[in-house]
């Protein structure tokens, strides 16, 4: 089964300094038919104005994830970690038994625009912690790249979850074909441009809810961006 998600029927949020797209139920964005994905629970498309960002608030057992596609990403916790997540870069917080934070744009002239995605942790109470990778252009060019899951990889940071995500990028004459294993979703965001999935015709913030299919063939793609969940029923 593939159910299609259109990208103007996610939830949206401006707060001026913020504007938001929710794909599932966030703060007073409520829908009971979209409250999450198997054991994924937000992705948000967050675009924040020059010199903005969330303060510092706290967070418990969560896997947090940020993919940032423009800008830059200031990122502060009680960990002590004080770092900058420029494009392309995948950063993971396990929140875990607590953890303070913050995310600026600090930035005088440009927006930064970034996904935040949670997954729900497969243990709870655990010590926080953070993590950080590059994912470069190659890897994840005509072909789907992992960049977060229980084992890590070269371009993947580790989550302490039963999920696995992966990116890639397609041009017309590029495909991919993921197989999906047996009593497992999927779901598939596409960030940018245009792709054909199991025949079903992908535009930009378009989703799909996939379960019990045995594979994804993707084709016919337009400078397509593609984040592609596997996760726990």
């Amino acid at each position: 089964m593939i159910s299609l998600r259109k990208s103007d029927a996610r939830g949206h949020a401006d707060h001026g300094w913020l504007v938001s797209k929710h794909s599932f139920s966030f703060a007073d964005y409520y829908d009971p038919a979209y409250m999450g994905w198997g054991n994924l629970r937000v992705i948000n498309e967050d675009k924040i104005l020059p010199g903005k960002g969330f303060g510092t608030h706290g967070h418990k057992d969560m896997e947090i994830i940020s993919y940032v596609m423009s800008g830059e990403l200031a990122h502060k916790d009680s960990m002590g970690n004080v770092e900058a997540i420029p494009p392309g870069d995948i950063q993971r917080m396990s929140a875990g038994s607590g953890v303070m934070h913050s995310e600026f744009n600090h930035a005088p002239n440009s927006t930064t625009h970034f996904f935040q995605i949670w997954i729900q942790p497969n243990v709870k109470g655990i010590e926080p912690s953070y993590e950080q990778k590059t994912v470069s252009q190659s890897a994840k060019r005509g072909q789907f790249e992992l960049i977060a899951g229980p084992s890590g990889g070269p371009s993947a940071v580790k989550i302490h979850a039963d999920a696995n995500l992966y990116v890639g990028e397609f041009e017309a004459d590029q495909s991919a074909t993921f197989s999906i294993p047996a009593n497992r979703k999927s779901y598939v965001h596409l960030i940018r441009g245009a792709i054909q999935v199991n025949g079903t015709q992908l535009q930009a913030g378009d989703a799909l809810l996939v379960e019990a299919e045995p594979q994804l063939v993707f084709e016919k793609a337009q400078g397509a961006e593609v984040l592609l969940f596997e996760l726990a029923p």
